[in-house]
């Protein structure tokens, strides 16, 4: 699925009433130059990109000079290709992804934490036995893409159990939402690793669930804001421009005064999922919450990426083989350089 980002309001109202004023008076429309660039997301719900949708449909992309398209392919490394191909100049991978690329050459930055609070869980049936996840072992844990962020995030907790991929347990792709309450109601999946869509969907399709994440993994942050290094070489100036206008969208979005037209926003870009309003405002809900900064890091502002949370991230990436030795330099994956001028 694809999805495109429209003229925004304010962006026809220049065109159609500062335009024909102008021209009335005799004087050049001004137009600023708008710079096109593509954003490649591993999953089409609009309002887990929610500051994004509220950017293009304040105008805060356009203020920036930027014209973005949204292009929602099929999990991180999907996402990871896309922009080593040149096809996307940024993209929204999780961390565990970005690890394995960085092991395998590619330039790949991360370079602003989304979602600070981890985006995913793991989702039992309310009425099952499983109570925590070394009940698991023996069973199948269902995953939206055999390669998504969520895999990696199930890895390092099962591997702090001492629980091993395709002894103990195994994974099943059962894709998202729907599809995912489909292999729930046929007993397929034991468990689901989810992200928190996923989780408002399988609400909505009336399935009682619980989860059963450690508490200690909440903190494993979710998806961000990634480049390539030589992206960022060529255009300096896209990583402080994108990422300001995220910051203002979400600022925006995070004002409860503003909880309306951000959905606006949202179904502007995924019409089908604002269809249901309390669907929405309830995936709304849950987005924000994980999208707010912890106690110990809100001062740093919107973006930042805690140092110690990449070295848990990577030192459980190696424990469950997902990397196969440790990474160099792991202070060459990411950078909070551009933090401070995104919260000015």
């Amino acid at each position: 699925m694809t999805l495109r980002t429209q003229v925004s309001r304010r962006t026809f109202a220049k065109l159609t009433g500062a335009g024909i004023a102008t021209a009335a008076l005799g004087m050049p429309a001004i137009v600023r130059a708008q710079t096109a660039i593509t954003f490649a997301v591993p999953n089409p719900s609009a309002l887990t990109w929610l500051p994004y949708w509220v950017a293009v449909g304040e105008g805060y992309f356009e203020e920036e000079g930027l014209n973005p398209t949204l292009e929602a392919i099929d999990g991180s490394s999907a996402v990871l290709q896309a922009m080593s191909a040149g096809q996307a100049q940024l993209g929204a991978p999780g961390p565990g992804p970005v690890l394995g690329a960085r092991a395998r050459g590619v330039d790949v930055k991360f370079i602003y934490n989304l979602y600070p609070k981890s985006v995913f869980g793991l989702l039992v049936k309310e009425e099952s036995e499983f109570k925590e996840p070394a009940d698991l072992k023996g069973q199948v844990i269902g995953v939206g893409t055999a390669d998504g962020a969520e895999v990696s995030f199930t890895r390092a907790i099962m591997a702090d159990l001492n629980l091993e991929e395709g002894t103990d347990y195994t994974f099943l792709p059962v894709g998202d939402g729907g599809t995912a309450a489909v292999a729930f109601l046929r007993d397929e999946v034991a468990c689901y690793a989810g992200a928190v869509s996923d989780a408002a969907i399988l609400a909505a399709r009336g399935l009682k669930l619980r989860e059963i994440t450690p508490e200690a993994y909440l903190g494993f942050f979710g998806n961000g804001i990634a480049i390539l290094e030589s992206q960022m070489a060529a255009t300096p100036d896209l990583a402080p421009k994108f990422g300001k206008a995220l910051v203002r969208g979400t600022k925006f979005a995070m004002d409860p005064a503003n909880k309306d037209k951000a959905l606006e926003h949202c179904a502007a870009g995924n019409p089908q999922e604002g269809e249901d309003k309390n669907f929405a405002a309830s995936l709304l809900e849950g987005v924000i919450y994980r999208m707010t900064p912890t106690e110990a890091y809100a001062a740093q502002g919107y973006g930042y990426q805690p140092p110690e949370h990449w070295q848990k991230i990577h030192d459980s990436a190696v424990a469950s083989g997902a990397l196969e030795k440790p990474l160099d330099d792991l202070s060459s994956v990411y950078t909070n350089e551009f933090v401070a001028g995104w919260n000015a």
